[in-house]
């Protein structure tokens, strides 16, 4: 992020811990699914949260909406710390802050119209006039590329491509600055992931928006993102601007899930171990030991910090660019 841009959202050491319960509802032991992660999105900045599945990242992001409170740390959004808003303070920061789902057929209601559920949050938040929030629809539709008849139809008349448009457009209603954009293109079909991503990019021109882009997708988060964060086990791995974290990783997993095939590069093939080890019975010292080929005697014992080690780069890691992809 420049320091011009300033950070429109920031978490200071957020966590995240989900009680597991035993006999008699007693808490057993906690989930650490995000783990003290500090991270900032400038304005008109998009940054891409990448990592395996069980990694944090829609937790994180689920967090930073305030649909978990968090555990530790601090949310601020816009100068606010927004961590442990009532309801009252989070239906005032949910007209800025607004997010697109990962499954557009679950997160519609199917009773509603593409009209109506367009317009719901201008009705919930008493936005102008019926005649006001009806035209506002339409410009909605137009902005998301859908067809003004289309405010008519019902979710299951649509494709999955146009129903995440109709999604982002309920999304943008009440002109948020920021949008958290959690696997926005994973049910759908590799043509229309590009559409929607190339529309995300034209609103965020359009629009001044700032994006939280939320994807297992190494091509699409590179090709949308101006910064990335990596996650592994609920914590910040690597972050860095995108270009400079693709072309020359620094974190072993980094390095791992650029040289994977889902990267769509020229690069050698590495090969993790194992699976993602489990966020209740974490290994000692660096997460990523068990899975990692450059691992030390060190990593055994040592978390290591997360640190800038180049400017702008910031890297957990006791050997960081041994591992050449």
């Amino acid at each position: 992020m420049s320091e011009k841009n300033g950070a429109v959202m920031r978490t200071v050491g957020v966590s995240k811990f989900f009680p597991v319960r035993g006999r008699f509802g007693r808490t057993t032991a906690q989930v650490h699914a995000v783990d003290s992660v500090s991270l900032a999105v400038g304005h008109q900045e998009t940054v891409g949260l990448v990592g395996e599945s069980g990694s944090g990242k829609t937790t994180l992001g689920w967090t930073v909406a305030r649909l978990h409170e968090p555990t530790a740390g601090k949310v601020e959004f816009e100068g606010r710390d927004i961590s442990h808003v009532g309801r009252a303070g989070l239906k005032d920061v949910h007209r800025r802050l607004q997010m697109v789902f990962q499954n557009p057929w679950t997160s519609l209601d199917p009773q509603f119209s593409v009209g109506e559920t367009i317009g719901e949050p201008l009705a919930i938040h008493r936005v102008g006039s019926s005649r006001s929030r009806e035209q506002r629809v339409a410009e909605l539709l137009e902005l998301v590329g859908l067809r003004p008849a289309d405010r008519h139809r019902f979710p299951h008349e649509l494709s999955g491509g146009q129903r995440q448009r109709v999604g982002i457009a309920r999304a943008i209603a009440l002109e948020p600055s920021f949008l958290i954009a959690d696997e926005p293109t994973s049910s759908l079909d590799v043509s229309v992931q590009a559409q929607i991503v190339n529309l995300m990019q034209d609103l965020q021109e359009r629009l001044g928006l700032s994006f939280l882009f939320i994807t297992h997708n190494l091509h699409l988060v590179r090709r949308i993102s101006h910064r990335i964060a990596v996650m592994y086990l609920g914590r910040v791995v690597e972050s860095g601007p995108a270009r400079e974290l693709f072309d020359r990783p620094l974190h072993p997993y980094t390095a791992a899930l650029v040289a994977s095939k889902s990267a769509g590069y020229e690069s050698r093939r590495i090969v993790l171990k194992g699976e993602i080890p489990s966020p209740l019975n974490p290994p000692s010292g660096c997460h990523f030991r068990t899975r990692c080929p450059i691992a030390k005697e060190r990593c055994a014992r040592e978390y290591p910090p997360l640190a800038e080690v180049e400017p702008g780069r910031v890297v957990a890691c006791f050997y960081p660019g041994e591992l050449k992809t």
